[in-house]
């Protein structure tokens, strides 16, 4: 069965879905740390995390990878969702030494067998650190996403969708526009990505977030599926459960990448889904997709 594979060479990915927004000034990490679920004031210079922000209620306006450079923090997100985002992260800014904007880098996915080695040919690291006008993280073994001037030319250049089916396959969530205001941050396992810190204070949304641990008050999660579908699939379309000869909604997908009729998706479904549970899409009475186990341990 088709499925989203590392190319035999390290290859390039022109990553166009990626959204950059930077935060400067004095108070950067002061301010940002009271918006988001982890830990800012915990990163040094070359370090990055996942994370969430959410709304008043605990409901994220986005989820985003965060890293820290010498002389800002940048936040990479989904482009579609900073409409409605950037208002909220910026509406407390006023009272901050702080300034939130548009930034010029340019993200660039390198993946393939032999990327460590290149990565470290190029730039002397073997984890995440800082390169000459940016940052190079590492997301898994021969994966990396440079944020920095343009570079990595002389590679291979590769189709942008394959380098989505990998973190589709890492199980790495990213929220579009359509999926502002229904998730809490564990439906997307940020807990388990080590996206929320637990013992940082106060910030947006952290009551409910919180509530979710330590009351179990959450009864969804992200989960991985495979199967085949010959329609095209979109973020937000509707899962639909088979019960005896019924099918009934479960979920909603979250991020999804298709190929030969083949298809691999995240989806937001109840926790106690059964392992066995078989799926379809609304829209495509036909397809069929059956749960894939996730590379990571969910926990609470």
């Amino acid at each position: 069965m088709p499925s989203p594979v590392l190319p035999a060479v390290p290859t390039r990915f022109a990553l166009t879905q990626l959204a950059i927004t930077r935060i400067s000034g004095q108070d950067r990490g002061k301010y940002l740390q009271g918006q988001v679920t982890c830990d800012v004031n915990a990163l040094h210079p070359g370090e990055q995390t996942l994370g969430g922000h959410c709304d008043p209620k605990g409901k994220l306006w986005s989820n985003f990878r965060l890293l820290c450079l010498e002389e800002c923090l940048l936040l990479l997100t989904s482009p579609s969702v900073l409409d409605r985002q950037l208002p909220e992260l910026k509406k407390f800014a006023i009272f901050a030494k702080v300034e939130i904007a548009t930034d010029e880098r340019h993200a660039t996915g390198i993946a393939g067998t032999g990327s460590d080695a290149w990565i470290a040919a190029q730039f002397g690291l073997d984890q995440s650190g800082l390169i000459d006008g940016g940052m190079a993280v590492k997301i898994e073994q021969d994966r990396w996403l440079l944020v920095s001037n343009p570079q990595a030319d002389a590679l291979a250049q590769g189709d942008e969708s394959l380098w989505w089916g990998l973190d589709i396959k890492a199980g790495l969530p990213h929220m579009a526009a359509v999926h502002q205001g229904e998730f809490i941050p564990q439906m997307l396992n940020l807990q388990a990505l080590d996206g929320i810190c637990f013992t940082k204070g106060c910030y947006m949304g952290q009551e409910t977030v919180a509530r979710a641990k330590y009351r179990g008050a959450n009864n969804r999660a992200l989960f991985l599926l495979t199967g085949t579908a010959n329609e095209p699939v979109s973020a937000g379309d509707t899962l639909e459960i088979q019960l005896g000869d019924n099918w009934r909604r479960s979920g909603m997908v979250l991020n999804a990448w298709q190929q030969s009729g083949q298809l691999w998706l995240t989806a937001v479904l109840p926790k106690d889904t059964e392992a066995n549970a078989q799926f379809r899409l609304k829209q495509e009475e036909h397809s069929r997709l059956s749960l894939h186990p996730l590379p990571y341990a969910l926990t609470e």
